[in-house]
């Protein structure tokens, strides 16, 4: 297991290389300017401010030449400073990483804990009401646009019945709560942000667990354990389920970047003071070092959650840990 670890460790590496180096070159060659967009069209900025500014940054330089000049950088784990305020790159990103991370977490958490009920209880009521009814919910949430629904939760519990909170982490007095209150209102802000993080992979993930209940429920050794006479739960949730879930941990591995990628449009929708939203202002400002500095933490968030999902894989199946070791 530990050998196969550290193989998976080196591969990431040229891995998220190429990934910086792709997303370095489509940046950079993107329509704009960060000069223009910093200075705007204030006439008392000369085309010499303009000048030093891409001098001072290195943006007059050959994109190569500005990747390893990054790169060099990068292995010691400065990401540079911001073009809009001169800040740190790694000290916003820091700032802001925590509440994503409680944003994914809390949404995985809710995805898994509800789709995988969901699931099984479809593939042992196959074909009934209640199977129907849960694949009609699916189809239609895979066909709702989760930014839309966003707009159509914040307009229903936050407008119109005044229920939840419909932007920030929390709010101006805050630090005026004591420690209870403060946690009930870290929860009631994050209601609205996860369920819809949530919502397309909780209905995605609930047919995975489905189809392959049902492969399982089908094989000899059920038959079997129903023949001797075992209970029905026993039957599902010890011999069936766990084998039930050894695809279901692959889907981990998807879900993660899904979530990723979907909080820069959902903490931009409510305002919630994460990394995703840091990155869509930083792409918007043409903020260079802050759009890297996002796009590698979260890429390697993203590794680093296929490689916890290929370990829970390898750790399930005997087979696979044989296989490879």
């Amino acid at each position: 297991m530990l050998r196969y670890i550290l193989k998976r460790l080196v591969l990431m590496i040229p891995m998220l290389l190429g990934i910086s180096f792709i997303l370095f070159i489509v940046m950079h060659l993107a329509p704009g300017d960060p000069a223009a967009i910093k200075y705007g069209l204030n006439p008392e900025i000369s085309q010499t401010a303009r000048d030093n500014f891409n001098k001072m940054y290195g943006l007059d330089k050959p994109l190569l030449v500005q990747y390893v000049a990054w790169l060099k950088k990068f292995f010691t784990l400065d990401f540079g400073t911001s073009f809009i305020d001169g800040k740190s790159v790694i000290s916003k990103i820091s700032s802001k990483l925590p509440a994503t991370l409680l944003l994914q977490i809390t949404s995985l958490f809710l995805i898994f804990s509800i789709a995988v009920p969901l699931g099984v209880l479809s593939a042992v009521k196959k074909h009934t009401w209640f199977d129907k009814i849960m694949t009609v919910a699916v189809f239609i949430g895979y066909s709702i646009p989760t930014f839309w629904l966003a707009l159509m939760l914040i307009y229903l519990f936050g407008f119109k019945l005044k229920l939840l909170p419909i932007s920030g982490l929390y709010p101006w007095y805050f630090e005026y709560l004591g420690n209870v209150a403060k946690i009930k209102d870290i929860a009631w802000h994050l209601v609205l942000p996860v369920v819809v993080t949530a919502f397309t992979g909780l209905a995605g993930l609930s047919r995975y667990v489905r189809s392959s209940m049902i492969h399982v429920l089908e094989e000899p050794y059920i038959l079997t354990a129903r023949a001797k006479g075992l209970p029905a739960s026993r039957v599902i949730f010890v011999h069936a389920l766990k084998n039930a879930l050894l695809p279901v941990i692959t889907i981990l591995g998807l879900t993660l970047p899904e979530l990723i990628s979907g909080s820069f449009i959902f903490e931009t929708i409510f305002a919630w003071p994460g990394m995703g939203r840091l990155g869509y202002e930083a792409i918007m400002n043409y903020d260079y070092p802050v759009v890297m500095g996002v796009a590698v933490i979260a890429t390697l968030l993203t590794l680093f959650g296929i490689l916890v999902s290929d370990i829970l894989y390898v750790a399930a199946d005997p087979r696979i840990r044989v296989g490879r070791a």
